[in-house]
């Protein structure tokens, strides 16, 4: 196996996974970038696992876009750009540094769900759902697919339980992609980018009101509820009394008879 030369972009603990699971296949990162403290819920945890790296090789926020950086990144001769939960895009001139190209790790069964709040969108939307590595282009979440699997919803999924079990298939997807990338024999699948669905930040705001003198099946009202169930009650779904505003997430446990 070559030694593969690489920048790892990440955040969630989702990344810390991926990173350990390089490290310990011997895979370890020429620069690193990670959120900005305003976003950031792993930058520090990342960064602990690269002492080895200096100042020069971390980028923080959107720093890596600057023009220095850019060089910088120019000048390590990267075969790719690891994209593991890393919450901000890429512009076209960083694509196309890495020889091989920018992957992405993305919660969900692509073309379904590219975008935002995949574990909500795959409940409201019953469509299809797992997990997806892919090459990233200039469009969200588009690009040729490496590897993926599917993940079945159960009945008792929350958008917040869903996404809890998808990120332990997202690992195993890229630890089963990985000796195929390091020893570049990857296959690149296209995505028909007419099919699918794709989802914006601010879309999932558009199904949190619930009108109390509307009549609705239980199963949608179930499912709306499901499908808000975060782990963000910002994101929850609400209703108003009055001058008040209440907001509901559920709780869903499985009895054996």
């Amino acid at each position: 196996m070559k030694k593969i030369r690489f920048a790892f972009a990440g955040d969630r603990d989702i990344s810390i996974w991926t990173l350990e699971y390089l490290l310990s296949q011997k895979a370890v990162p020429v620069a690193l970038m990670v959120s900005d403290e305003a976003k950031a819920t792993h930058a520090e945890a990342l960064k602990s696992l690269c002492p080895f790296l200096d100042n020069n090789h971390i980028f923080s926020g959107v720093a890596f876009r600057n023009s220095e950086s850019i060089n910088t990144l120019k000048q390590l001769n990267l075969d790719y750009i690891i994209g593991i939960h890393f919450p901000y895009l890429i512009p076209d001139g960083i694509l196309t540094i890495p020889k091989q190209g920018v992957i992405n790790l993305h919660p969900a069964f692509l073309p379904f769900n590219r975008g935002w709040h995949t574990p909500s969108w795959a409940i409201l939307d019953e469509s299809p759902y797992g997990a997806t590595l892919h090459f990233m282009d200039q469009e969200v979440d588009t690009g040729d697919i490496i590897h993926q699997h599917t993940l079945e919803i159960s009945d008792g999924d929350t958008a917040d339980s869903l996404y809890q079990r998808v990120k332990l298939l997202e690992l195993q997807v890229f630890e089963e992609a990985w000796p195929h990338l390091a020893n570049e024999t990857y296959s690149r699948t296209p995505q028909k980018k007419l099919e699918g669905t794709v989802h914006k930040r601010t879309d999932l705001a558009s199904h949190s009101f619930i009108n109390l003198d509307q009549m609705v099946k239980a199963g949608d009202l179930i499912r709306k509820l499901k499908a808000l169930t975060t782990n963000n009650t910002k994101e929850a779904a609400y209703y108003d009394v009055g001058n008040k505003r209440y907001r509901i997430q559920v709780r869903i446990t499985e009895v054996s008879e």
